[in-house]
């Protein structure tokens, strides 16, 4: 139970002092420190992110912070996208999507370390040209947002991102925002209020398509460990917020980047050597019945399933 309070709390404080990051450390967590299978942690991380994401988007809702139509441009198809790589992910071994999601890290950790020059220019220059947007302060609709994105760009990326939500249970933050801002022409409070809900929905779609997966195969989440994380990691949030007031955020970003650095290459060392393995069994099988064996001697390699977690 403390392990579980403290992964919960950690990607509470997470998502309150950086405002993202808290669901790439979540399958890790509950991974590597719950000891839930693969697949059933996948599962539970777009429970307890998609949950965190609804308290989250309530504020953004109340203050008029959300484009609802970039949520049906980049979140439909970001919802098909993730019940494609939630079947995906259904065929595939458990090692293959922990390597692919120690890449999802190194990626995510990549997009903090950059200078968001070109992200910043379009988020400050939209800003600056639509000082009277309505964000709940007037009634009038005269202000609102009329910039038609390009539809198919930004369906596409919807989708694409929707498949990595599936495949290996991120949400895809990190992707969405810089996304509506550069293609939606989005403000970055907009972006992120907006995102928010695109990712409730996402992670929806996920969790439904794996849970069919899990109880064909006679498997569950723990739906108590959800309702912790999700409880705590709200409480969390906010406990981050008030520090991250107090800290530079950029210097916290570096931090937490090296931070992810290191996690996903723990992930994919430590799972890619699984795959190797998996790769090559019908060498260990012909290196254990080599006919020079003499009788009685045990064979150096045993074919066995590693990494398959119950």
């Amino acid at each position: 139970m403390i392990t579980i309070l403290v992964g919960a709390l950690l990607i509470g404080l997470t998502l309150g002092m950086l405002g993202s990051g808290g669901s790439a450390i979540t399958v890790p967590v509950l991974v590597y420190l719950v000891g839930h299978g693969g697949k059933v942690s996948i599962a539970e991380s777009m429970a307890i992110v998609g949950l965190i994401s609804v308290a989250a988007a309530i504020p953004y809702g109340r203050a008029r912070q959300i484009d609802w139509r970039s949520v049906v441009y980049f979140g439909i198809p970001g919802m098909a996208g993730t019940f494609v790589g939630s079947w995906l992910g259904g065929i595939s071994s458990e090692v293959l999507q922990l390597v692919v999601f120690g890449f999802v890290l190194l990626a995510a950790a990549y997009s903090m370390l950059r200078k968001p020059a070109k992200v910043a220019s379009v988020a400050n220059d939209f800003e600056t040209q639509s000082v009277g947007i309505d964000f709940g302060t007037s009634d009038g609709d005269e202000n609102e947002v009329t910039y038609l994105p390009p539809i198919p760009k930004v369906a596409m990326e919807g989708t694409l991102v929707g498949i990595l939500t599936g495949f290996v249970g991120v949400g895809g933050g990190f992707l969405i925002v810089p996304a509506l801002v550069i293609l939606g022409r989005l403000p970055m409070r907009l972006a992120i209020g907006t995102s928010l809900v695109i990712i409730a929905a996402k992670s929806a779609v996920g969790f439904a398509k794996y849970q069919h997966y899990l109880v064909n195969h006679e498997l569950s989440v723990d739906f108590e460990t959800i309702v912790i994380f999700t409880v705590i990691g709200i409480l969390g949030s906010f406990v981050g917020r008030a520090i991250n007031r107090r800290l530079n955020q950029q210097s916290l970003k570096r931090v937490f980047a090296v931070f992810l650095i290191f996690l996903g290459g723990f992930v994919i060392f430590r799972e890619g050597s699984k795959l190797l393995i998996h790769s090559e069994p019908a060498v260990v099988d012909t290196w254990n019945n080599r006919p020079w064996r003499t009788a009685g001697t045990h064979p150096p390699f045993t074919s066995v399933l590693i990494g398959e977690r119950r």
